[in-house]
């Protein structure tokens, strides 16, 4: 009926042709067309003004590959994602994040330290990897014709204290971290005391130093970088919030015997900013990537929904939760734990 309408009140000259077709040589004009067409189109509805174009660019697309739920780490798996795809454009992916300004991100509210005194031997390579992406980073997020990147990189070592009875851990993880290939170096007290004047000694046993590729850098200036070089890459973006994630399940049992329901999420519904609107998107994978906010993700996703003491009743331990940081004499005030003490970067007086 519509189409019929239009096709009566806007006559031959736009029936059955498209806009971009040629007559007698020349292409319509669209430019000066476009006004003459959507008064007629105006005038065959009652009411006031109407725009037909209806926008749609803040909607996510139907369909995606990939479907990323986060900030800052989820741009890094997007990045890898598309890094290493062996066709360009073979791997579709969509960012859903729920703050585009980030104003409440992890990323932009954290000092943006980096370190590679842990405990786990997998933290410490990926510490010392993630160094060697900050130093070298326009090798990996440049894009033609943009300004470089400049992290402000400041390498300052990590400064942590042990009392008598977290020594022996504090060795045997300064052990674990130079077997890795960090650089780290033990100190007494009397040396502690020598290098760091203004340090209170008391109740300090043992400390551990970072010597290389610990310091803090700009992460805003990292977030950006990323976002800008994802949209070069062909990564989608959406301003949303995941409310529902819409699964097929299948069913198997595990050598001990136990029954276990195995769930596949095929459809991510996003909910619009602003709005009670929300878009259906259809995908193969869903990477959470939440940060502090990834423990309300999983439970969406039934995680932590089944009987207690099974796999399926685990919920993912991870909560938002706020920290404060007081710098006094020109270093981070100390965190007290049961056995050890820690100071974050210290900072050059």
């Amino acid at each position: 009926m519509l189409r019929r309408a239009l096709r009566l009140r806007l006559g031959p000259c736009l029936s059955g042709r498209g806009l971009g077709t040629y007559r007698r040589g020349s292409t319509l004009d669209w430019d000066g067309k476009v006004s003459e067409i959507k008064k007629k189109i105006q005038s065959i509805f009652p009411g006031g003004a109407w725009n037909p174009l209806y926008d749609t660019s803040h909607l996510p697309p139907e369909r995606s590959d990939v479907v990323i739920v986060g900030g800052v780490l989820g741009l890094s798996v997007a990045y890898w994602l598309k890094r290493l795809e062996k066709q360009q454009g073979a791997i579709r992916v969509l960012v859903v994040e729920r703050d585009h300004t980030y104003a409440r991100a992890s990323t932009v509210l954290s000092v943006g330290g980096i370190r590679q005194q842990f405990s786990l031997p997998q933290n410490v390579q990926l510490s010392l990897f993630s160094a060697e992406f900050l130093r070298n980073i326009n090798e990996y997020l440049a894009v033609v014709d943009d300004p470089p990147l400049d992290l402000q990189f400041n390498p300052s070592g990590y400064l942590l204290l042990a009392s008598e009875e977290g020594a022996a851990i504090m060795e045997r993880n300064v052990k674990m971290q130079r077997q890795e290939g960090a650089k780290v170096c033990l100190m007494s007290p009397e040396q502690l005391q020598k290098k760091f004047p203004w340090i209170n000694t008391e109740g300090v046993a043992l400390a551990s130093y970072g010597l290389e590729n610990e310091g803090w850098f700009d992460p805003w200036c990292l977030l950006q970088g990323l976002r800008r070089k994802l949209q070069s890459m062909g990564v989608l973006f959406c301003q949303g919030e995941v409310t529902r994630f819409i699964s097929s399940s299948s069913h198997m049992e595990t050598a001990s015997g136990e029954q276990l329901t195995l769930k596949r999420i095929h459809e991510v519904h996003v909910k619009m900013d602003h709005s009670q609107e929300f878009q259906p998107v259809e995908c193969a994978i869903v990477v959470n990537a939440a940060g502090a906010w990834s423990g309300q993700i999983a439970e969406l996703a039934g995680v932590g929904n089944g009987p207690p003491g099974t796999m399926q009743g685990t919920k993912l331990p991870v909560e938002p939760r706020k920290r404060r940081r007081n710098q006094t004499q020109g270093t981070w005030k100390w965190t007290t734990t049961s056995s050890r003490r820690r100071c974050g970067p210290v900072w050059p007086r």
